[in-house]
């Protein structure tokens, strides 16, 4: 399974790719989307262009993209929302199976605390993928995601296989 993890952003959104063999967990690659231009729409479509250029490159089968927070600033979190639709439209459009995971779900997967902070994270990310050159912060929040949806996607497929087996 080769899993594309997105931390959602309108300035810079973060991915990540994994793949997944068994238990065993490998990095592919890396980055983050760049937005260009000063008008909404125009910033949303190179995103858009951006993070397709990235499914089209390393042809992922899963995608996992971190859930929108609410937070006391409106506007800031519509346009959050706004990145985050993209972020969800090129994996539907791509045909990927998709997770969407809350922040708290990710850190406590990850870093075995819910309120870890980014350089808790990036640091097991770091030991979880030995020898990753990590583009940036929002990179390593996107590689956090993916190997959550790894995580879960095991036990859910663990699971199904064991409710098959029961009813044969």
């Amino acid at each position: 399974m080769r899993v594309l993890g997105i931390d959602p952003g309108l300035r810079n959104m973060g991915w990540g790719i994994i793949d997944v063999a068994g238990s065993r967990i490998s990095h592919v690659a890396n980055g983050i989307c760049h937005s260009v231009g000063s008008d909404l729409a125009v910033r949303l479509l190179s995103l858009h262009e951006q993070l397709t250029d990235v499914v089209h490159r390393f042809q992922p089968d899963h995608a996992a993209i971190e859930q929108t927070f609410v937070n006391k600033d409106g506007v800031a979190t519509l346009k959050l929302g706004q990145a985050r639709g993209i972020a969800l439209l090129v994996p539907a459009q791509a045909g990927l199976v998709i997770g969407e995971y809350a922040p708290n779900k990710v850190k406590k997967t990850i870093v075995g605390v819910g309120h870890a902070e980014k350089h808790q994270i990036e640091h097991m990310v770091k030991l979880q993928l030995p020898g990753v050159k990590i583009a940036g912060a929002d990179a390593a929040d996107a590689l956090a995601i993916a190997m959550c949806h790894a995580h879960y996607a095991r036990a859910s497929s663990s699971w199904e296989a064991a409710l098959k087996k029961a009813s044969a």
